[in-house]
């Protein structure tokens, strides 16, 4: 393997200068994301955004999968961050789906059109301490200052779910990978936006330990609010266990079976 290079199966990803680098929560949101449901709209190809797109590693994912699927799509990636867009957009350009991937250097607030899928692994340090390195802070904390003098508010999951109540289409979702003690903080905010979730998928690093991340997808809300409710049964709740016994379970390994050079 090259210096600074990070491979998959079918693609590889340049992971040098990019603020944030290739990483499990993006991997397992790129892996994981509801696909097979999505209806592309007549009017064009699907459309994908991933916004905070780092080294553009889900969107590379989510463009396998959708290739894999048959389906016309065309996905963007953005990030304020410069050098992380850059280096997104030559991953993509050396992806064998160049032609339907785009990167772009820009916040979130300068996004325009609408969406079928919106995908991010987001900042969501509110108060902790924060990383000396500027560029790093701006991909970890939601507090983080704008850079290149671009305005809007910092990104974060609350933002993500502004935006996306404008810009996905009626059959559209959302989907984000997130610490687990923010589950009920997001549904409940979701539900503000106008959204239910249609997907939630609890990940824990052992069977011993409680869930340490989420994967939730929403969309446009087609449910009663009791959907929101603990033990509800309106939408999918699944459990994904990383590790047992010290190795890699087999629901992880067929996860990642089309991804990681080991699974």
């Amino acid at each position: 393997m090259a210096a600074g290079v990070f491979r998959f199966k079918r693609f590889e990803v340049r992971n040098e200068r990019s603020a944030m680098k290739v990483n499990t929560d993006g991997v397992l949101l790129g892996a994981s994301v509801q696909l097979s449901t999505c209806s592309p709209s007549s009017e064009g190809p699907f459309e994908v955004l991933d916004a905070g797109t780092g080294t553009g590693t889900i969107a590379l994912m989510v463009a396998q999968r959708l290739s894999d699927l048959g389906v016309d799509f065309h996905v963007t990636g953005i990030d304020i961050d410069e050098a992380s867009a850059q280096e997104a957009g030559e991953n993509f350009g050396n992806s064998p789906w160049s032609p339907s991937m785009t990167a772009a250097h820009m916040p979130l607030c300068k996004s325009e059109g609408l969406f079928d899928l919106i995908v991010s692994n987001p900042p969501y340090y509110d108060d902790s301490l924060q990383n000396p390195d500027g560029r790093k802070n701006t991909a970890r904390h939601t507090v983080a200052a704008d850079e290149e003098g671009m305005e809007g508010a910092p990104m974060s999951w609350r933002t993500l779910l502004e935006f996306a109540s404008t810009h996905l289409k009626d059959h559209g979702t959302i989907a984000l990978v997130l610490p687990a003690d923010q589950e009920s903080s997001l549904l409940r905010h979701a539900r503000m936006y106008g959204f239910s979730p249609t997907f939630l998928l609890r990940i824990h690093t052992t069977e011993r330990k409680p869930a340490a991340r989420i994967v939730v997808q929403l969309g446009h809300r087609t449910t009663e609010p009791s959907a929101f409710a603990e033990g509800s049964t309106t939408y999918r709740i699944n459990q994904l266990i990383i590790q047992c016994s010290g190795d890699y379970t087999d629901e992880y390994r067929l996860l990642m079976k089309e991804f990681y050079l080991w699974a």
